[in-house]
This record gives C-alpha cells, sequence and structure tokens, in this order.
C-alpha cells in the first residue's frame, strides 16, 4: 500500500477548510473528502490514500440548536402511571441540552440510514454527547465507518451501481432480468477503495432474501423505521467523522469491526489495525480523554493496554452472550457459572469499561418489577464503569420487545416501558451512559435527571 503526501498547498487548504468551521461557517463534508482523496487511482486496489495532518478539532467550532422533537413525549405518555411518569411528565418545559450520558448509537438510525452525515447531525441535535463510527476498512487500507465489514450490499445502494462487481458475492442476473441470488450477495469495504466507498449513498440496514430485482432487494425497510430521511445518504471516513464530531464538541466511541477477510490483508495485519485507529485519533489531535475505543474482542483491548494505554483508559470491552458466554454454556446473566470471564478477572486484566448488552444489566422479580442482574451488581462490586447498548433498535414493545429485553418479557408490554429500563440502567444498575438509535429518549432522561 503506498501511501503518498500532501503537497503544501493542499495542506494549507485543508486546514483552512477546518479553521472555517471552527468560525462557524457550514461547509460540506465533501470539501474535506476531496483533500483526503487526493491521488487516488482508480477502483483497482492500488489507490494511493493521502493521510494529512489536522489541527487539533477538539474545540467546539458548531453552535448547535437541541430539540427533543416528538418522541420522548410520546413514550412519557405511554408509561403506566408511576412517580417516574409525573417526575418525567414535569421536565416537559425543560430547555434540551447535551449530554454524555447520551450515546448515539450510529447515529439516529431508528430513522436515518446510520453512520451518515445526516444521522450523525440528528443524533447531535437530539442532545447525544458521544458520537459512534463502527470502523472498518478499504482495500486501499483507509478507516471508514460501516457498521460491518461485510454489510455494504444492506446499508448502502453498491448493488445498483458498477462497484457491484466488485463485491465478493456480486448480485447474478439471469437472461430474463431475474436477480437470482439475493439470499447470498455480499459486498464487503474491503472489496472496495476510498474512492469508490464515497460514491456511494447509505441507506436504511435492510434487504430482501427473497427479492428477484434489485429495486425489491433493496427496498426492505422495516415498517416501523421509515425512509424519509434518506434521500442524501452521505457516507464518511474515520477521519472526516473525527472532524464532523468534533466540530459538534462532541466525544469520540470508534468501534473496531472484526474483519470477515483472512488477516493479514493485502500485508495489513491486526496490529496495524489496531494501531492505526489510534493513530488516526493521534493524528487528528483528539486527546485519549475525549475518546472511547471499543471491541467485542478482549484481544483488541489487550493490544490497546499494552500499547496506547492512554487511550486503553477508556477502553470499552463489549459484552453479550455471543463472546462471554463459558464453553459449553448458554449466558445466564445471574449464574457465574456461565461467564467466560468473572468480572474480577476482566478488571485485573486492564479493563475498565465494560458495555453489556441492556438485557444483560436487567432482570426482572417476575411480577412486573425491573431489577438489577447479577452481572451488573458483580461489574459494580469490581469497580468496573459500565456502559449499555442499545436502545430503540425494537420495533413496538406491546409484545415484549425482542432480543435486547430478552427475559424481561412479564415488566415489558409498552413502549413507555423503555423509560423505566432507562431508570433501572441509571439509577440501580448505575450506567455512566446508554446507546441509543434515537439519542433524544435518553437525552430526555439524562436531562430531567441531571445526568450530565
Amino acid at each position: 500500500m503506498t501511501i503518498s503526501k500532501s503537497s503544501a498547498d493542499e495542506r494549507a487548504q485543508l486546514q483552512n477548510a477546518v479553521l472555517d468551521r471552527r468560525r462557524g461557517l457550514t461547509l460540506p463534508l465533501a470539501i474535506i473528502s476531496t483533500f483526503l482523496l487526493i491521488g487516488c487511482n482508480e477502483d483497482d486496489g492500488s489507490s494511493a490514500v493521502i493521510s494529512p495532518t489536522l489541527p487539533p478539532t477538539t474545540e467546539p467550532i458548531q453552535s448547535q440548536a437541541f430539540t427533543y422533537g416528538v418522541r420522548p413525549f410520546y413514550l412519557v405518555n405511554d408509561m403506566d402511571e408511576s412517580p417516574l411518569k409525573d417526575e418525567l411528565l414535569a421536565c416537559k418545559g425543560q430547555t434540551p441540552s447535551k449530554t454524555n450520558f447520551s450515546i448515539a448509537h450510529r447515529g439516529a438510525p431508528l430513522q436515518f440510514p446510520e453512520h451518515t452525515y445526516d444521522s450523525y447531525m440528528a443524533s447531535a441535535q437530539m442532545g447525544a454527547g458521544i458520537l459512534e463510527c463502527d470502523v472498518a476498512f478499504t482495500n486501499d487500507g483507509e478507516l471508514i465507518c460501516r457498521h460491518a465489514q461485510n454489510d455494504l450490499h444492506t446499508t448502502t445502494n453498491i448493488v445498483a451501481t458498477p462497484l457491484a462487481n466488485q463485491c465478493s458475492v456480486p448480485p447474478i442476473i439471469d437472461i430474463n432480468g431475474a436477480l437470482t441470488n439475493a439470499a447470498d450477495i455480499e459486498c464487503r469495504t474491503s472489496d472496495i477503495s476510498v474512492r469508490g466507498f464515497k460514491s456511494l449513498t447509505g441507506k436504511m440496514d435492510a434487504v430482501n432474501p427473497k427479492a428477484t430485482s434489485i429495486s425489491a432487494y433493496m427496498n426492505a425497510t422495516a415498517p416501523w423505521r421509515t425512509d424519509l430521511y434518506s434521500q442524501n445518504g452521505e457516507v464518511l471516513t474515520l477521519k472526516e467523522h473525527i472532524a464532523l464530531a468534533s466540530s459538534l464538541g462532541m466525544k469520540h466511541t470508534p468501534e473496531l469491526k472484526e474483519p470477515v477477510v483472512t488477516m493479514p490483508f493485502n500485508g495489513y495485519s491486526l496490529d496495524a489495525y489496531r494501531q492505526q485507529l489510534i493513530a488516526t485519533y493521534k493524528v487528528a489531535g483528539v486527546p485519549a480523554s475525549d475518546v472511547y475505543p471499543q471491541s467485542f474482542n478482549l484481544a483488541d483491548i489487550d493490544y490497546w493496554i499494552n500499547n496506547e494505554p492512554n487511550y486503553a483508559t477508556n477502553a470499552v470491552y463489549l459484552i453479550d452472550d455471543s463472546n462471554e458466554s463459558a464453553a459449553g454454556k448458554i449466558f445466564d446473566k445471574n449464574d457465574p457459572s456461565t461467564w467466560k470471564h468473572s468480572l474480577a478477572e476482566l478488571k485485573a486484566r486492564g479493563v475498565n469499561i465494560i458495555a453489556p448488552a441492556t438485557w444483560l444489566l436487567v432482570t426482572s422479580d417476575s411480577n412486573g418489577k425491573l431489577l438489577p442482574s447479577a452481572y451488573a451488581l458483580q461489574a459494580k462490586v469490581n469497580g468496573l464503569d459500565i456502559l449499555t447498548w442499545s436502545l430503540e433498535r425494537s420495533g413496538p414493545l406491546k409484545n415484549g420487545g425482542d432480543w435486547y429485553y430478552s427475559g424481561l418479557s412479564d415488566a415489558i408490554n409498552n413502549d413507555g416501558d423503555i423509560m423505566n429500563v432507562i431508570d433501572v440502567l441509571a439509577q440501580e444498575v448505575g450506567v455512566k451512559g446508554i446507546f441509543s438509535d434515537w439519542p433524544a429518549t435518553v437525552s430526555y432522561y439524562a436531562n430531567c435527571k441531571g445526568l450530565k
């Protein structure tokens, strides 16, 4: 992989663009990305990527008007009668403000295409204080924001573009014009260059695996979501994401996504990938205290502890039943014998922050009362800070919710119960922040409770 240097004039123009954003001017991210991509060749895997040294971008440079919209009020009104409902209703006249308790999970993908400019901006306007970028890499070694290395076919329009021919498993159209392999299509970020990636448009994450046409394959958004805000879909590199989050005065939480290709990939090793994520924040001048690097892979956390201790202080170990179930066991949040690692082991290993799925932290008494799980209580005893994910990823909760509410069906029967879950997480589990696909919900609760 060849890395070229930008000229003095190009560097000056990039720095001026960033400084103009600091002065409050609204500049399209495309202007910044133009300079990031100078020197790229065609989409043949040999593109040269410029890695400019940006000036520090940690100062807020865009004034922001915060808004809750209507959803938090709908949820509070939908709650069963309780002192908590009364308390939340009493806050209906409060002025919205930013809070680090509210973490934007991929932006605001309940209604906006995930990891797009519009989705990120919506989350910032809802008061989220921390912005997530799930990090994957292109075939020319650029880090970009995608939830998985192999989700371009579900989250972008790639199958409707010429780049579909470069997919690991491209769409197959028969002689009659019918799509014949909808269930098997796979398009990876590593299939294309960063220039190719930037030519794509993000869409709501969904496909129809039984479709017989490209249009039917793409138009599969769940009925409880919407395509109303899917018209622009500007996708971002990690560098662009950093510049945007910094310009909005937000903190950063990048998640290193597990590669689906065999590593090393064209000489690019796992350690190089791990290091590049941290180096990108260093080059952008973002202090370690503002970055919460995440991973489901404990080896990634170990690498940062051993090689980037300043950034590892805030490293977040993501946990669900897929990576923390003991061998031969089914994870039970109330049975330590089913856990792969004890919470004491994780703390002794150097992990400071864990982020289990919400249902791992909350249990019920079988009579509709929500309580902290044994897993949550053990995390607190061992001095681990706790984040959790992800609210607002489910459809209507009248039937008890889905995977994110596993084991809680006796306590979940309407959308308003989301607020009860937040309350237990905040007040009894003691989480420091909640990832949400619609940050306004968490922001409203946090502001009402004075959580910064």
